[in-house]
């Protein structure tokens, strides 16, 4: 069979950064053709005797599995032309005929391409929220990239590592760079369960994705209660507003969006049922006093699959999208006119309802498993990050305790060898 296929770094045309891309290269009838791998390397980590990646090559967490997913291609290929071999046809093709039949098997995949399917298919079944969010991640990739394609081969960790540069280059910070990198990632792991990309090239279990922590949004009881003592009319905005923010604190954190899908056939024999929608969690929530009482300017003369809230008016999925995010703003906007009537300097928004029972429910000593599954969060460590501290004026009574014990103790021992002398 005159027919090689071996793996080699293309010299020629190496990158500004002075990589240059690995190909896998066949030579038939003494004629060459080479496929790109998606791979780019410095000279220094290649072995061009062993055709193999050193271990000096930073862009993946593990070489060993780079390379045997470098073997695997180069195992497939040899396939294609030994089942050639055997059935007496390959001397009929010529080498770019191999180069075709070998490319379809191992083709590198678009990222772009595949995320934007995968946006089309969350629209599709409502998934807004996760659509958009990978959209941004997909906008901000192809923007760093120049709106070149990009493979998900071409993703490792040094184009990972550039990423995250660029962007705090320009002054955006950990937290915003990770929310792209988030979305990147949960992209990447969909890939991965549905075959499209091999396990071995996952970029992410070396790369840390880096956040710094926000000041945690939370109220205290006392502004809790200045809330709920608050009067509007039930013409003003304001009115609406404080309802949604105290009916959220009531029900566990209720998100505003799970919030504006509610319907009145969520409501059966006193209790709240309903499905949140970023995890699919199911809630059950005891319909108390407090609760009762906000749902009963809603509800009347309205039918079982009428809206709760006034807030979705639309019927289109993107419209209905389009109606809440619209609400939320105002809903935020009239939330900083409560904290100054009342008095909050925390910046209150649609989500301290959620952090403030969060909070509160540590600070009863409530166990972090429990508060996970009422947040109905999908693991703890999400939920310790989210209660990561107590509020200062927890710390500030430990702190008092703390003190007014050793005040205790050193005045004992003074009485002490005041006494003996």
């Amino acid at each position: 069979m005159n027919t090689t296929v071996v793996f080699s770094l293309d010299y020629r045309t190496p990158k500004k950064d002075g990589t240059c891309a690995l190909l896998l290269r066949i030579i038939h009838h003494g004629k060459p053709a080479q496929i790109t791998t998606g791979i780019y390397l410095h000279e220094k980590d290649w072995d061009d005797k062993k055709r193999l990646i050193k271990s000096s090559y930073k862009g993946t967490e593990s070489i060993t599995r780079l390379n045997n997913y470098l073997q695997k291609q180069k195992a497939e290929a040899l396939d294609i032309i030994t089942k050639l071999a055997d059935n007496k046809t390959l001397d009929s093709f010529s080498v770019y005929d191999l180069k075709d039949l070998i490319k379809k098997k191992s083709d590198k995949v678009s990222f772009i391409k595949y995320t934007e399917k995968l946006i089309e298919q969350l629209k599709e079944v409502n998934r807004i929220g996760n659509a958009r969010a990978y959209k941004s991640a997909l906008d901000a990739l192809k923007s760093f990239n120049k709106d070149k394609d990009v493979s998900f081969q071409e993703i490792n960790l040094r184009f990972l590592e550039k990423f995250e540069s660029s962007h705090l280059a320009k002054g955006n910070s950990y937290n915003s760079i990770s929310a792209y990198l988030r979305a990147t990632r949960a992209i990447y792991n969909k890939a991965i369960k549905d075959g499209i990309i091999e396990r071995e090239l996952y970029p992410f279990d070396k790369f840390t994705i880096k956040s710094t922590k926000t000041r945690k949004r939370a109220i205290g009881l006392d502004a809790i209660s200045k809330i709920e003592a608050l009067k509007f009319k039930s013409t003003e905005l304001a009115f609406h507003a404080r309802n949604y923010f105290l009916f959220s604190f009531y029900t566990r954190g209720m998100p505003f969006a799970d919030m504006a899908e509610l319907k009145l056939s969520n409501l059966i024999d006193g209790r709240i049922f309903y499905q949140r929608k970023k995890t699919d969690k199911p809630y059950n929530i005891k319909i108390t006093a407090e609760i009762k009482r906000i749902l009963d300017f809603y509800v009347k003369d309205k039918e079982k699959d009428e809206y709760i809230f006034n807030i979705i008016k639309r019927e289109s999925i993107t419209d209905q999208y389009k109606d809440v995010e619209w609400a939320r703003k105002r809903y935020n906007k009239k939330l900083k006119y409560i904290a100054e009537l009342c008095g909050i300097q925390e910046n209150l928004t649609s989500y301290v309802s959620r952090h403030s029972f969060a909070t509160r429910a540590k600070n009863l000593q409530i166990p972090i498993a429990d508060i996970s599954d009422m947040l109905g969060h999908e693991s703890i460590k999400t939920t310790e990050v989210y209660l990561d501290s107590l509020p200062s004026d927890i710390l500030d009574e430990y702190h008092k305790k703390v003190i007014n014990l050793k005040l205790k103790i050193v005045n004992s021992k003074y009485k002490i060898q005041k006494g003996t002398n």
